[in-house]
């Protein structure tokens, strides 16, 4: 999970991502069809701090982040978001905040998705 903060972020948010994520019927099941969630699978999760998911590169030659939360908000999102997954019964590990890291990954499937806390105020087409 690379999980971004924004400034208008809450802990309703938060709330609102850590079900939608550990519900999200994206692993496959006998039949090879997306029927179980992370809890089904008893998945485990890297969780790790990313602002740069809230740069705003439609103007200009540099990334603008304003939109992300000023640190100390967004440290206490992270770790309130990681609390709650952990108390969805999931195992958790996490990256450090604010540090510089190299994050490894493999995409074992076809399923890559990015989840906005403010997508529930959105109407569906």
């Amino acid at each position: 999970v690379l999980l971004g903060v924004s400034a208008d972020d809450t802990e309703t948010d938060a709330k609102y991502l850590v079900e939608k994520t550990v519900n999200l019927r994206i692993f496959a099941d006998d039949q090879n069809r997306f029927n179980l969630s992370a809890l089904d699978t008893g998945a485990e999760l890297l969780v790790v701090s990313q602002f740069t998911l809230y740069g705003d590169t439609r103007k200009g030659r540099r990334p603008d982040f304003t939109k992300a939360a000023p640190p100390d908000q967004a440290q206490r999102l992270y770790e309130h978001t990681v609390g709650l997954f952990r108390d969805a019964g999931l195992t958790v590990a996490t990256g450090v905040f604010q540090e510089h890291m190299q994050v490894s990954l493999q995409n074992d499937g076809p399923v890559t998705l990015m989840l906005d806390s403010a997508d529930r105020h959105r109407p569906r087409r």
